[in-house]
């Protein structure tokens, strides 16, 4: 399973979160990622993976008062400032916790700005690239997250090419491509020089592949052809969670 990331904000919830950690080791993986660790502490976290043997690949910046609705704050005017230390926030993270992939989420407010984003980005990249920390941007289907900023793949690919960093890449969901866009696999095929990393869930539900309509026996096979990258696994489990995996069996990746 070291070609899989199990992500702990969706995965295992029948747990505390500190303790989803053994979890993903006694189901047998070698890695994972979160979207916001910063409830935790450094060394809470950095205990887990420790005693656990595992890798943490990618976590997210402070998206802002995620309880009052925020969503990211990298798209808004009026917020640049707080961005700004929730970079400093999400690198002290990162280097701490040996994490080289962080998500950027843009935001929902109404007053949200593309060369706003367009600037945090570059400000972003350009300090996470003195710790070789790659930043990712993601489209999130309107369905899941009506008013999000980043909604479109070719509005993400031209963003990526404005700021003109290296270091700024795409975070492609097989779940919310298929939403925004369909033909997932041709669309990823179509950006995928600009992917650093991959997420999937079925589509209809957001749950484990097999149960919805995805075909992720043609993805997945050409990903282990084409991809180097950890496929993360985002999806909220339909059943108990250890049982969650049965899809992996027999499957190229």
């Amino acid at each position: 399973m070291n070609k899989y990331s199990v992500n702990l904000s969706t995965v295992f919830t029948e747990f505390p979160f500190l303790e989803r950690f053994k979890k993903a080791r006694e189901a047998g993986f070698s890695y994972v990622e979160c979207q916001f660790p910063y409830t935790y502490t450094i060394e809470e976290i950095k205990k887990e993976l420790k005693q656990n043997q595992l890798s943490l690949d990618l976590i997210n910046l402070p998206p802002g008062q995620w309880e009052k609705g925020d969503r990211g704050l990298a798209a808004d005017p009026e917020r640049i400032e707080e961005f700004r230390k929730s970079v400093e926030t999400g690198i002290r993270y990162a280097n701490g916790l040996g994490v080289k992939k962080i998500h950027c989420m843009a935001g929902i407010h109404q007053d949200n700005n593309r060369e706003v984003f367009v600037e945090n980005l570059f400000y972003a990249g350009t300090a996470m690239s003195k710790h070789e920390i790659t930043l990712l941007i993601e489209p999130i289907n309107p369905f899941d997250m009506p008013g999000y900023f980043l909604s479109d793949l070719q509005q993400a690919a031209d963003i990526i090419h404005r700021v003109g960093l290296p270091n700024v890449k795409l975070q492609f969901d097989f779940y919310h491509i298929e939403r925004i866009h369909g033909h997932s696999l041709f669309m990823y095929q179509k950006y995928a020089e600009l992917v650093s990393h991959v997420q999937i869930a079925d589509h209809p539900g957001r749950q484990q592949p097999g149960t919805g309509e995805i075909n992720y026996t043609d993805i997945l096979q050409y990903l282990s052809k084409h991809y180097r990258g950890l496929i993360g696994l985002e999806y909220n489990p339909q059943g108990r969670s250890e049982e969650s995996f049965a899809w992996m069996k027999g499957v190229t990746s």
